[in-house]
């Protein structure tokens, strides 16, 4: 795949106007590709109209900043289903859920969800290195 490169994106003009009103980019990080690894990676930037550096910059940034988002996520996610199974279980017991009760279960679940998340991850973690 050939990468088509707009010659007015290389103007001088137009590369300080990038630069403006953000920090000096000074840190950089290496890593190696294979050869078909890399024309892929070129292939996702133009794909994007990026270079691949700066297309590589996006994507890291984006990762490193979605998993603090997925770890809330996951974490909501099983307090749900917390709440959801007690309160169904307390219904196939036909047993009578008072409002005491269920702010009970709630707190429960407030306060039981972090170390429920870490199990459930431990558990996947456990299954992965099976496999």
């Amino acid at each position: 795949m050939e990468v088509i490169i707009d010659q007015n994106d290389l103007s001088i003009t137009n590369r300080l106007r990038r630069t403006q009103g953000r920090p000096n980019r000074t840190r950089s990080i290496a890593t190696r590709f294979t050869p078909d690894e890399e024309k892929e990676l070129k292939a996702a930037a133009a794909a994007r109209g990026n270079f691949i550096a700066e297309w590589a910059r996006e994507v890291l940034l984006s990762e490193a900043r979605t998993r603090r988002f997925d770890a809330a996520v996951i974490t909501e996610v099983v307090a749900l289903r917390m709440l959801v199974s007690t309160v169904l279980r307390s219904i196939a017991l036909k047993e009578t859920l008072t409002s005491d009760a269920f702010t009970q279960i709630l707190s429960d679940v407030r306060s039981g969800k972090h170390d429920a998340t870490r199990d459930v991850l431990n558990q996947y973690q456990a299954r992965t290195r099976e496999q």
